[in-house]
Order: C-alpha cells, then structure tokens, then sequence
C-alpha cells in the first residue's frame, strides 16, 4: 500500500512561482510513473504533467508546458513539481498520483491533494 501526501500549496500573486512536493510512505516505492493533477471549482479534474520513475521520461498538458517542471527524487521517495508564472487559471487543487509497471495508464494511488490559490 502507497500513501502519497502534497505538500507546498498556498496563496500566491500572478507570476510567482509554487513548488509542491509529493511525499510516499512505504518501506519500498519504485512506481511506473508518477503524476501531478489539478482540479479546478466547479471542473473536472485534469491532467498536468508525468515522470516515468525509471526512465525520467516526461509529459506536460499543453497549459502548462514551459512554465511547469516535474521532477522526483529516489532517495527521498518524493516527486516535485516547480510551477513558474503561475496565472490565476492555475487555481485548484493539486493531487499527486501513481502508476504500476503492470498497469502504466492506470492511476492507482491518490494523494489528498494541496490547493493552489494563484491571484490576479
């Protein structure tokens, strides 16, 4: 079993910049993939950006390409994700999620997720 909490959300101007952090508990964690998702009021929740564990491999939504960056860190059995020129249509809430190697498209573990308030 995995558990995954965010962590490094808050209130920020347009233009600034956020880093959140996804920590796992567990004795072992060595996932697929990890992911960053954001749920906006009153919207589906929607993709954001991947890295395959393994191979660094990474995927951005279109909104968010050039701006955002995701990271992880083995050791610490933590993935990141830096967010620059935040704009006010990045205000959500933010979850980190996970991927097996037996089921790569599948997100099977969730954190609680951290909101992001970005002001105009």
């Amino acid at each position: 079993q995995v558990q995954l909490v965010e962590s490094g959300g808050g209130l920020v101007q347009a233009g600034d910049s956020l880093r959140l952090s996804c920590a796992a508990s567990g004795r072992t964690f060595s996932p697929y993939a990890v992911g960053w998702f954001r749920q906006a009021p009153g919207k589906e929740r929607e993709f954001v950006a991947r890295i395959n564990w393994g191979s660094f491999s990474t995927y951005y939504a279109d909104s968010v390409r050039g701006r955002f960056t995701i990271s992880r860190d083995n050791a610490e059995k933590k993935a990141y994700l830096q967010m620059s020129s935040l704009k006010p249509e990045d205000t959500a809430v933010y979850y980190c999620a996970t991927a097996t190697a037996s089921r790569p498209g599948k997100w099977d573990y969730w954190g609680q997720g951290t909101q992001v308030t970005v002001s105009s």
